[in-house]
Formats: C-alpha cells, sequence, structure tokens
C-alpha cells in the first residue's frame, strides 16, 4: 500500500469529522479532540497474541479500517501523516516520559509527538498518551504560562534546549497547586524509524507498563473510560469543585469483549488474555 492509498476520507470519517480541513488552528483543534473521542489509546494487540508495529501502513489498516486504537508511535505516527496530508507544516518530537516509579524521565524515543507550525507559532500535538494527555493543541510560545484544556491546567517548561510538559494533575487532588512532570522533549526534528527500537521495547520489557498491563482507554464527551487488566474505571467530569468523580468494577472474563465493542468500539482479532502485574523499576534512569 502506498502513502496515496491510505484515503484521508476514510480516515476523516473514522474520527467522525466532517467538516472543512484548511490548515487553521481551529481545524487543528479540533482534529486533535475528534481524534482522542474516536481512537482509544490502547495496547491490546499485545495481549491478543500479537505485535506492535509503528509502520504506516500497518497503523492505518488497523486504525481506520479495523477500527482500532494504539499506542503513541501508532496514534500519534497516524495523525501526523493526516495533517501533514491536510497541508500542515508537521515535525516528528521524540518526548521521554517521567516514571513514576522513580521519578526520572525515560529514554529517548521514549513516546512520539509532533509539533506542529502554524503562522509562526509552534504547537503540541499528542492524541496518543492516555489519561493525562490534553484535549486540544498546547502552544509552545507560551513561555511557562498556564494552559486550561477542559477540566485541566498544562504548561511548557524550558529548560536549556529541553521542554517539559507539566500539569496540575486533576481538580481536588493537587490543591497546592504542584505542577508535576508528564514528559520532556526537545524540538529536534526526528524519523518515524528512530522510534522502532522502543517499540520494540514497550512490547517486551518488564519496565514497561505496556508489557506489564493490558490497557485500553478513550476520552469521552463527560469523562473518560479506562480498562486496565479487568478493571473498568468510569471518570466523570464535574462543573463544581469536588473533583472528578470515578468508580470502578472488575469485569468477568465473559463481560470484558462485550465492554470493550459497546463502550470503546473495539472488536478483539482474538481472544484477549488480561494483565494486570507490577511495573519493575528500569535498569538505567536518564
Amino acid at each position: 500500500m502506498s502513502f496515496g492509498e491510505m484515503d484521508i476520507t476514510k480516515y476523516l470519517l473514522r474520527i467522525g469529522f466532517n467538516h472543512p480541513t484548511e490548515p487553521t488552528l481551529e481545524v487543528l483543534r479540533s482534529l486533535h479532540s475528534f481524534h482522542l473521542l474516536a481512537v482509544p489509546f490502547e495496547n491490546l494487540t499485545l495481549h491478543c497474541g500479537g505485535r506492535l508495529s509503528p509502520d504506516l501502513h500497518a497503523v492505518y489498516d488497523k486504525i481506520v479500517n479495523q477500527r482500532r486504537g494504539g499506542l503513541c508511535y501508532e496514534n500519534n505516527g497516524l495523525f501526523s501523516w493526516l495533517l501533514s496530508k491536510l497541508g500542515f507544516e508537521v515535525t516528528i518530537l521524540s518526548g521521554q516520559v517521567k516514571n513514576a516509579i522513580t521519578g526520572c524521565y525515560g529514554p529517548p524515543f521514549d513516546h512520539l509527538i509532533s509539533m506542529v507550525s502554524l503562522k509562526g507559532r509552534r504547537w503540541l500535538c499528542d492524541v496518543g498518551f492516555g489519561s493525562a494527555g490534553f484535549s486540544v493543541p498546547l502552544s509552545l510560545d507560551a513561555w511557562g504560562e498556564p494552559q486550561t484544556t477542559g477540566q485541566r491546567v498544562y504548561r511548557v517548561r524550558e529548560e536549556g534546549d529541553q521542554r517539559f510538559l507539566e500539569w496540575r494533575g486533576e481538580p481536588g487532588q493537587v490543591t497546592d497547586g504542584e505542577w508535576k512532570g508528564i514528559y520532556k522533549f526537545t524540538l529536534e526534528p526526528r524519523m518515524r524509524d528512530n522510534f522502532t527500537a522502543m517499540c520494540d521495547y514497550h512490547q517486551s520489557s518488564p519496565s514497561s507498563i505496556f508489557f506489564c498491563k493490558s490497557v485500553c482507554t478513550l476520552l469521552k464527551p463527560d469523562g473518560r473510560l479506562t480498562l486496565v487488566g479487568s478493571t473498568l474505571t468510569t471518570t466523570t467530569f464535574r462543573t463544581d469543585e469536588s473533583a472528578f468523580k470515578t468508580s470502578g468494577r472488575t469485569l468477568t472474563d465473559e463481560e470484558i469483549p462485550v465492554v470493550l465493542v459497546k463502550m470503546f468500539g473495539v472488536v478483539l482479532p482474538s481472544p484477549l488474555i488480561t494483565k494486570d502485574e507490577d511495573v519493575l523499576p528500569p535498569s538505567v534512569e536518564y
């Protein structure tokens, strides 16, 4: 399959986008939000006996034709291709995710993200991070000022050539205004092939959450649905100051495929072996 055979119209239908596609900031923000609401962040192929591939042709077939989701290498990789085809100026960047166990940042190419340059301004796009992700692009020219997207507040702090994406967490959880790191990155352009080794790492290392846990999460207009192992968590956005409302329950093996279809729109090609094991600290710190 050539890039020309990857149907842009079909891709836009997949994410429910039926609007003008001129390369403007309004269109970029809309595409970003529509993508997050339609395409799950998930690694279920890995726990169905398959392998994840950052190859654009394979990712297009998976996300558009099979109506699945993927990890950052898949979701952001394909989204960056779409933006380029629509006339946006896109640069692929390498992110290093902050490890929840060690508090240190991961290795280069740990996370694939995109920068869009538009009328002299730069925007960070990320439709492949999961629950801590932002719903619309963040400005890279805000000089560390807070940026509110939906229910959350973020900032992109600069330190030398490094940019640090940080947030104040969920309402009610970080009442003292403490900024917490999500990932760091530079603006050095990267190639898609640069991420192949780390994509393999996340499918085989006991220090990767994606190897240790089966994950599927999807943004909703009023919250988020998350399935980790056999535990389904429903988060509902609230308009008052009492934070998000969260509820969870354990699903049976029989319920899981039904929930995946009805709530996430995911039909798996083979049985899912749910997994929710502890993640080991990585042996190398960055």
